[in-house]
């Protein structure tokens, strides 16, 4: 066989397999089209923008809401997003790459921008999935990732405003009686507990965990009674 019959041959055998490729790509988009929710690591600017599959200069056609350009300055210059294997990509109307998000669970990306910080891009469909209050209700030890307990709270489904009220169970250490929490409530699948001063924010981490973010150097966990909390941060912590 001369070797333009084998190229031939090969480009034959190649096709379907670049189709699928393709077929599954297209399938991927489509998944990806609706609302999501872009946010900072601290969760104090956050925004909307719509992704479409549709085609647009760059990539894929998207729309952000109006809070998302005095939130953030970067969108300013986003025009479309893609997707591939290296994770979601928004970019300018040349098809410049000026923000790359990784994917690290589903319907969830990640991305930091050198000087700008950490994004999160979250699908609202997988926000509506998330835990519950009534998933909460009840006791919960407070530790710093250890077997040893600094404190219990027992989170009620009592109104408290616009949140729930809490308890804590006497002996509780210092770090939680001087933080002095008095309600709790969910956000966006978040657990947001509040004192008079200030809030503490927790991730779901698991069926019977939440920590605490941003977590940093300074750890702290919730973890359903008779349950060992991690020793060690998760990949990511």
């Amino acid at each position: 066989m001369t070797f333009r019959g084998l190229m031939f041959v090969l480009a034959l055998l190649a096709a379907p397999a670049g189709a699928l490729a393709q077929s599954q790509l297209s399938d991927d988009l489509k998944a990806m089209e609706g609302d999501w929710e872009i946010s900072n690591s601290d969760r104090d600017k956050l925004c909307m923008v719509t992704l479409s599959a549709e085609r647009a200069p760059g990539g894929m056609k998207l729309e952000f809401d109006g809070a998302c350009a005095e939130a953030f300055d970067i969108v300013k210059g986003i025009t479309a997003w893609r997707l591939d294997k290296d994770g979601m990509h928004f970019v300018d109307a040349k098809g410049q790459v000026l923000l790359q998000l990784d994917e690290v669970e589903k319907g969830m990306f990640e991305g930091i921008r050198p000087g700008d910080g950490r994004y999160f891009v979250q699908s609202m469909a997988a926000v509506h999935t998330e835990a519950k209050p009534e998933q909460v209700f009840g006791e919960w030890q407070v530790s710093r990732g250890s077997d040893e307990a600094i404190c219990v709270i027992i989170f009620t489904n009592a109104r408290r405003g616009d949140n729930f009220a809490l308890e804590l169970k006497p002996g509780c250490g210092n770090l939680v009686a001087n933080f002095g929490p008095i309600s709790w409530r969910m956000d966006h699948g978040e657990l947001v507990i509040h004192s008079a001063r200030a809030t503490w924010r927790f991730e779901e981490a698991g069926e019977i965990a939440w920590r605490r973010v941003p977590e940093g150097n300074d750890p702290l966990w919730l973890v359903r009674p008779n349950e060992a909390p991690p020793t060690t941060a998760p990949e990511g912590g």
